[in-house]
C-alpha cells in the first residue's frame, strides 16, 4: 500500500494510477487520509458499492452465521415457498 500526499503531488493522478496499478494508494491531504485509489481489475463494478454498504454487509454476515448454524433451505424448500 502506498501513500500519496495530494498537496505535493507533481504529476497528474493518471500517472500515479498507472504506476501503482496493482496496489492500493491512500490519498492524503495535510497528512490525513481522504480517499483511496484501488484497482478494479478482477472486480465486478456492481459488487464494490455493495461491499461498502454496512447494511448489506450486516445481511451477509447474518446469513453466513445462520448457514453455519445449520439454518438453511433446500432448493425444494425455496421452490415451494416462492413458486
Amino acid at each position: 500500500m502506498k501513500t500519496l500526499e495530494i498537496s505535493t503531488a507533481s504529476q497528474p493522478l493518471s500517472t500515479y494510477v498507472e504506476e501503482f496499478s496493482n496496489e492500493m494508494v491512500i490519498l492524503t491531504l495535510h497528512g490525513k487520509a481522504i480517499a483511496v485509489v484501488t484497482s478494479l481489475n478482477n472486480v465486478d463494478p456492481e459488487s464494490l458499492p455493495l461491499s461498502l454498504n454496512p447494511d448489506f454487509m450486516e445481511i451477509i454476515q447474518k446469513s453466513r452465521e445462520e448457514f453455519k448454524a445449520g439454518k438453511k433451505l433446500s432448493l425444494d424448500d425455496i421452490k415451494r415457498e416462492f413458486l
